[in-house]
């Protein structure tokens, strides 16, 4: 006890007296301070006393699967602004590789008493993965949003980019510039949104009087090395447009076309999805398809705290109209010589 005194004294600049009259719940101490010293028992990973563990559900987990895609970090400042302005204070869980996995953060964040967790690129989206963490805080009937697409049996709200609009508007593009051999580059097979971007695609390709070979289809992980190999084996196929679920398989899909020696636009036109942080300096700047991450991110914190302050909310879909952002990595099919 006098150890953990002393180092959340130290922590937060106070006395250990005064670090004791905010664990016995005594007057004379400021909420500033109170918080600080709360949040420093936290930090050192000490446990907070029973009559004060209430208190912590000002926390709201954010899991997230990566960090190297920017339109993560993106999300996540959206996110915990918004978080921020309604009082709450987010705890950014991002999966590692052999590191800490999405079911571990969920048991941590329930043992913290987290108000609430806000999902995005999670394995909810994986028709393959296992989602018996989710169904544990279905038990605990803890407020969740998920971002994006998930598998049907989940039932929590979720905040959506519209992967129909996203597969016909970037197909349409292509299509107006002459494009005919055009390919679709995504996640892999189990992937929802991916399954929801492949069945519009055909779709749209379908009503436009376009074909649609099965090896006009890539599943790949997200990842640029994951979007250089399938890419590379479209270009070897002749095809001329490439749309991809993610800006990072656009990067690697421009640089698999460069090592075939073809350029990009001139010979490959390439669409990516996101509309990520640079992919105006990209050379060639890329054109994609932005997601609305500011409407979504504050989509998702209302309907988190709708349900903290106990509102029904519905387990529905929001679906939000993206964007195509033209810039230079499409342009008019190649002439046939």
């Amino acid at each position: 006890m006098t150890r953990r005194l002393a180092e959340v004294a130290k922590k937060v600049g106070v006395s250990e007296a005064t670090v004791s009259r905010v664990l016995n719940g005594k007057p004379g101490v400021s909420d500033a301070t109170r918080e600080a010293v709360l949040t420093a028992l936290d930090v050192l990973g000490y446990e907070r006393p029973t009559q004060l563990r209430g208190d912590r559900g000002r926390l709201v987990g954010l899991v997230l699967p990566e960090l190297q895609n920017p339109i993560f970090p993106a999300f996540a400042e959206v996110v915990g602004g918004a978080l921020a302005q309604q009082g709450f204070t987010s705890v950014l869980c991002t999966r590692t590789v052999g590191g800490v996995s999405e079911a571990d953060y969920v048991d941590l964040l329930l043992q913290q008493h987290v108000s609430g967790m806000v999902f995005a690129g999670g394995l909810y989206a994986q028709g393959d993965a296992s989602h018996s963490h989710y169904e544990r805080v279905l038990e605990r009937k803890l407020p969740i949003v998920l971002v994006n697409a998930a598998v049907e049996h989940l039932g929590f709200p979720q905040v959506s980019c519209d992967d129909v609009a996203a597969s016909e508007i970037a197909l349409a593009h292509l299509l107006a510039l002459g494009h005919t051999q055009v390919a679709l580059l995504l996640g892999p097979p189990d992937h929802v949104p991916s399954q929801r971007k492949l069945a519009a695609f055909r779709a749209y390709a379908r009503a436009n009087g376009v074909e649609l070979p099965a090896d006009h289809v890539e599943h790949t992980m997200f990842s640029l090395e994951g979007g250089h190999a399938a890419a590379a084996r479209m270009v070897r196929r002749g095809i001329t447009g490439i749309i991809c679920a993610s800006d990072v398989l656009a990067l690697g899909a421009i640089r698999a076309a460069r090592r075939a020696g073809l350029s990009v636009p001139e010979d490959v036109s390439v669409i990516g999805y996101d509309d990520s942080a640079l992919m105006n300096c990209t050379d060639p700047p890329l054109t994609t398809v932005r997601q609305p991450i500011d409407a979504m991110g504050r989509a998702a914190v209302e309907l988190l705290v709708a349900q903290i302050d106990a509102a029904v909310v519905p387990g529905d879909e929001l679906l939000f109209e993206p964007e195509l952002v033209v810039r230079a990595s499409t342009a008019p099919a190649p002439r046939k010589v």
